[in-house]
């Protein structure tokens, strides 16, 4: 089976390094990539946004099987575009994929469901916001209703601070979404879906502020973990029924079925899961440590999601054991970020390159805000933390900074329900 992943992330490296173990995958290509995927795929400088372009690469190299991994692809019809020329296709439709690119769509499904999520209010003229701010907080959660790359969220107790962000975004013309604040700790649990077909993975964690102890702006995520030992396993069997099926059976009743990843991100309380926010593909970087445990065919799943036999797979196999993903980010990330660096040291499949190009002399070199993400394997999430801490001590990026404690309360025992 010929695989093309479209993307260039950490993600879709670490999804080509996962299609490459498939005994069933004969070829992987990527479009357009990146320095490290080059290791991994054959690489097509292709704008991964333009329908037009995917497919007559998809058609050029006779793929067997897109994997689409970014959303504003997916959010921009991509997949109905690929899946129309007849081609094999993971990832949802533009309709379906709209469960990320439009929280109001997202909410108005979960009403529909009866699925819990925080209490909300759409705000998107300047006239209506400081009452509506008055009807939230103490701790204001306030959003960009659509795509913001996970950096178009503050959480903070200052209300003008909650103020000048909302009023950032409807300034550009972006409605804003305000939320009720949400306890408890965060879950990443990512499924396979195929209509009203869910297969959950495991549950993973990800840490979103950019400093240690959660400081600092939200970002796309500096790192994650999986399995969560103070997650009773239960609680994913809670998730998947009272969660991921009933929006799975809502979207296909509004004639949008969901085929491809659907990404939860919950926070649980003594009540049990509540939903924050769906994504409509693999998260970043979730995704990285996820997969270093798996040890299912993934080209086999992601086929059978593809094409609608994903109830006909048998259970999934894991590794024993945990894993651990650390972002080295570019200096002055979540910001501008300085590019053009030399990168020393970010050698094996261990390093999954992100931000990451190659100069003329062949050096490697920074191009992006996330530059690597770092995974590390263990037998406890103890031992995962050491391999992924050790392996990032050996590179060297000037200005690079990445967060000491990606799992550490968890493994102190700091979290709980």
């Amino acid at each position: 089976m010929r695989v093309l992943v479209i993307g260039s992330g950490a993600r879709e490296h670490a999804l080509a390094l996962a299609l490459g173990r498939d005994p069933g995958v004969s070829e992987v290509h990527c479009a357009p990539g990146n320095a490290g995927i080059a290791s991994a795929a054959t690489l097509h400088q292709v704008n991964a946004s333009s329908a037009e372009d995917v497919v007559a690469l998809a058609t050029k190299i006779a793929a067997d099987l897109v994997v689409i991994g970014p959303e504003v692809p997916l959010v921009l019809g991509v997949a109905d575009a690929v899946r129309a020329a007849g081609i094999a296709t993971f990832g949802p439709s533009a309709a379906a994929a709209r469960i990320e690119g439009s929280k109001a769509f997202a909410k108005d499904v979960m009403a529909a469901a009866g699925v819990r999520t925080a209490l909300s209010e759409i705000v998107d003229t300047p006239a209506e916001l400081d009452a509506a701010l008055d009807r939230f907080g103490p701790t204001w959660v306030v959003k960009d209703d659509g795509l913001a790359a996970g950096k178009g969220v503050v959480v903070t107790a200052d209300r003008r601070a909650a103020r000048d962000h909302a009023a950032e975004l409807l300034e550009r013309g972006h409605p804003v979404l305000l939320e009720s604040f949400l306890s408890g700790p965060e879950v990443s649990l990512f499924c396979l879906v195929d209509g009203e077909t869910v297969v959950p993975l495991l549950p993973a964690q990800d840490h979103k502020r950019v400093g240690d102890g959660d400081t600092g702006p939200n970002t796309g995520g500096m790192g994650a973990y999986t399995p969560l030992p103070w997650l009773p396993a239960a609680m994913v069997t809670r998730i998947v029924d009272e969660v991921a099926r009933p929006v799975a059976s809502e979207m296909v009743r509004r004639g949008c079925p969901f085929s491809g990843l659907l990404y939860a991100g919950l926070a649980i309380d003594s009540e049990g899961p509540t939903v924050i926010e769906f994504n409509c593909r693999f998260g970043d970087p979730e995704t990285q440590a996820v997969l270093a445990l798996l040890e299912s065919p993934l080209g086999e799943l992601l086929k059978a999601t593809a094409t609608g036999t994903l109830e006909a797979v048998g259970p999934l196999q894991w590794r024993a054991g945990a894993a651990v993903t650390v972002v080295l980010a570019a200096e002055n990330y979540p910001g501008r970020p300085r590019s053009g660096d030399v990168i020393t040291g970010a050698d094996g499949d261990e390093v999954l390159h992100a931000g990451t190009a190659k100069r003329d002399d062949g050096a490697l070199i920074s191009s992006g805000g996330r530059v690597l993400s770092v995974v590390g394997v263990g037998t406890d999430l103890a031992g995962a933390r050491a391999d992924a801490y050790e392996t990032l001590a050996a590179i060297k990026l000037a200005g690079g900074h990445f967060r000491t404690d990606i799992g550490l309360a968890a493994v102190e025992g700091r979290i709980s329900i």
